[in-house]
């Protein structure tokens, strides 16, 4: 059976609906599908100043994504696990979630796989290098193994100055302590001398002065009888 001019246009006209139809909801649904695109992995310190490695997912389809963080080693085609966490809820928005390095050191590389549904299983690329930033935590611990073998490798300079300073204060006051002979005051054995600071009258110095007054007063007696032997001679 034919189909009139009239009857053949109103199908043409439906059939084109229905193929716009169709071709703007597999648009939409092709915009709104899961890609590696959809997420983006920076290093940075978070809110409380520790390093992480903050994934952020700007999914419209709200597809759950599971994220895993490897340490690139420095062998061929080495590495190692170091976190995995799961975006619940992404939005378009973006949802971010953070991952914790195993070691937060400028330079140090990490691969961040992506896992969302059966559309997206594949890396974000390029790799996540950490800055030559250092965050709170990690200069606290840096600052405290650095400190530690300084303190007990070396020397302060007290320690350093005390084991000099010790003999030099020990035979200075040994000598300061002890009797010094020639500075006694006890009088010296006999027939050694008279010691010029002695002052008082001693038994030789009493027999010393008992002569000398005999010596005075024969000294006289001597002088008034040659005077009278003159007297004498002379009245004659």
């Amino acid at each position: 059976m034919s189909l009139s001019p009239r009857a053949a246009g109103a199908a043409r006209v439906a059939g084109t609906s229905v193929a716009a139809v169709v071709l703007s909801v597999a648009a939409s649904h092709t915009a709104l599908a899961c890609s590696i695109g959809d997420f983006t992995a920076t290093a940075l310190c978070d809110a409380h100043d520790n390093g992480v490695i903050r994934v952020t997912d700007k999914d419209a389809s709200g597809t759950p994504a599971k994220i895993s963080l490897y340490l690139q080693l420095s062998m061929p085609g080495g590495e190692r696990w170091s976190d995995t966490q799961t975006i619940q809820h992404p939005t378009a928005e973006g949802t971010s979630v953070d991952l914790n390095p195993q070691g937060w050191y400028p330079g140090v590389s990490y691969r961040v796989h992506v896992q969302a549904g059966d559309q997206v299983d594949a890396d974000i690329t390029p790799l996540v290098v950490i800055p030559d930033v250092t965050c709170g935590a990690a200069a606290s611990a840096s600052a405290s193994v650095s400190a530690e073998p300084s303190t007990s490798s070396t020397p302060s300079p007290a320690s350093s100055t005390t084991p000099s300073a010790t003999p030099t204060s020990s035979p200075s006051s040994t000598e300061s302590s002890s009797p010094v002979p020639a500075a006694s005051s006890a009088p010296s054995p006999a027939g050694g001398g008279t010691h010029l600071a002695d002052t008082g009258a001693s038994n030789g110095t009493t027999a010393f002065a008992g002569t000398a007054a005999a010596l005075v007063v024969a000294g006289g007696g001597i002088a008034i009888t040659l005077r009278r032997r003159t007297t004498t001679r002379a009245s004659r």
